[in-house]
């Protein structure tokens, strides 16, 4: 006789009833129950993890069980107990006959362990026949509760979306008017450069001269290249603002208060003044004077117009990266990049706080859900912003331990009290007033993270200093070939 011909050990409605997930079943149900299920020893070691599909339901009989979840490749323990009549495993199968469910925790027990087992079928068939009215009630509250989620869920990334999209169109905003501004002007110093050259070309201008003026003209076009990004101290500008007014004035140049500053700000000096005074005579100097200011306007107004597109560009490029728009939405992906267009993208709202950026250059790009990370930094950013009130220090760092890459984020805010730091993950928990925040910020960050990327998400918090670590695979596949809990 082999153990599968051993008939397993059953429990009597009397031995049934004495459990209290029982105690109010009648003498049917209970003879019923007793008939179907069977008793389990496990002596040692796991009764089923976290992930498998979700079988059987477990009620204690005797011994002690710990549950863990599985938390940045650790079993991390949730609870312990000896109690005689707890339960666990696939309690809720009978919610949706054809939804495939998995068991939510990893069971293990700490000592020779007795159970009462009822396999998933049994479940659904007793809990739907028994307790009909029961069913739809706990499952139109968890799909109630479900829809909820989901609703609120996507109006708050609505909400996120529209805020940083308020705050690019007046990042875009800016550069945009700076180049239209840039080109009308220009178009006026085209057009005063055009009626200028036509009076230094008038005919009594030898050819040698405006030559001359033409190797002049692209000398001041250089000078200003390498001056453009030069820090001039103001009172150094002012005086040589001043030598050359005082030069134009002496050589009846008109204007000499506009011209000047011009001048001053492309590096030239009386000496290279004295060349152009030698290359026109002093007949033609005004005209080649002005005709210089408007070659130097024009180039300083295109260096301008390059500078907004630039700008222009970048927007565009980060809100491509944020919105991860015409890419696939599982990448390998450069963490310092979607963190950047993130910052970008929120710059708005970080007016007026120290931004710290300490990035690991070393750090491997992984495979990753890029557009839902960018919402996970977004969720964080903003509740840093908010809790640091107006000033504060934003510090974000990555860098490498192990097997893993590590986002900190981090604020100088009041920091998160003890009694408040164990519920921020919860759903719909919130400290901001009612109508600012829905409470699934967090949550939501908290799935994307350790749900979809089987990575870690925690907190460390004290006044003047809260950091949020992200930590992610750098390879998840090798994660889920290690750890097949991780499947779930």
């Amino acid at each position: 006789m082999t153990d599968q011909d051993v008939e397993p050990r059953r429990l009597t409605p009397d031995e049934l009833r004495t459990l209290f997930l029982f105690e109010s079943l009648t003498e049917e149900q209970l003879q019923w129950l007793s008939e179907v299920g069977y008793v389990e020893s496990v002596h040692d070691g796991v009764v089923f993890n976290e992930g498998d599909e979700a079988t059987c339901c477990y009620v204690l009989l005797s011994g002690e069980i710990r549950l863990c979840k599985l938390s940045h490749g650790e079993l991390v323990e949730i609870n312990r107990t000896g109690q005689r009549g707890v339960y666990s495993g696939a309690f809720n199968a009978f919610f949706g006959a054809n939804d495939h469910k998995s068991y939510t925790a990893t069971m293990q027990v700490t000592e020779p362990s007795e159970f009462f087992v009822i396999s998933a079928e049994t479940m659904a068939t007793m809990m739907n026949t028994w307790f009909p009215m029961a069913v739809h009630l706990i499952e139109g509250f968890v799909m109630g509760m479900r829809r909820t989620n989901e609703t609120l869920g996507e109006r708050e990334r609505l909400l996120a979306l529209g805020s940083l999209s308020a705050g690019l169109t007046h990042e875009l905003n800016n550069p945009a008017a700076a180049a239209v501004r840039a080109a009308a002007t220009l178009r006026q110093r085209v057009s005063g450069m055009r009626s200028k050259l036509a009076m230094l070309a008038d005919g009594t201008l030898d050819a040698t001269k405006l030559h001359q003026i033409v190797a002049l003209q692209d000398d001041a076009v250089e000078r200003l290249e390498k001056n453009k990004d030069k820090d001039i101290p103001p009172m150094e500008l002012s005086d040589r603002e001043d030598t050359l007014t005082d030069w134009l004035d002496d050589h009846d140049v008109q204007a000499s208060w506009d011209v000047a500053p011009v001048l001053a700000a492309a590096g030239l000096d009386v000496p290279w003044m004295e060349n152009v005074l030698a290359a026109v005579g002093p007949k033609y100097l005004e005209g080649a004077v002005r005709w210089l200011m408007y070659t130097i306007d024009t180039e300083s107004l295109m260096n301008e117009i390059d500078d907004s597109v630039t700008r222009i560009s970048t927007l565009v490029g980060a809100a491509k990266q944020y919105s991860q728009i015409d890419r696939a939405p599982y990448q390998t992906v450069d963490l310092r990049e979607l963190l950047k267009s993130t910052l970008v993208m929120m710059s708005g709202k970080l007016q007026g706080y120290e931004i710290v950026k300490d990035f690991d250059p070393e750090l491997p790009a992984i495979p990753a859900y890029a557009a839902e990370l960018n919402q996970v930094w977004t969720n964080i950013i903003d509740n840093a912003v908010s809790a640091m009130g107006g000033s504060g220090t934003l510090t974000i760092r990555t860098r490498r331990d192990g097997a893993y890459a590590v986002v900190e984020i981090g604020d100088t805010g009041p920091g998160i009290p003890d009694e408040i730091r164990r519920r921020i993950f919860e759903p719909f928990f919130t400290t901001k007033p009612i109508g600012e925040g829905t409470g699934l910020g967090l949550d939501i960050s908290w799935r994307i993270v350790v749900k979809k990327h089987h990575g870690d998400l925690r907190v460390e918090s004290e006044p003047g200093r809260t950091v949020f670590k992200i930590v992610l695979p750098l390879d998840p596949e090798r994660e889920l070939e290690s750890d097949p809990a991780l499947l779930a």
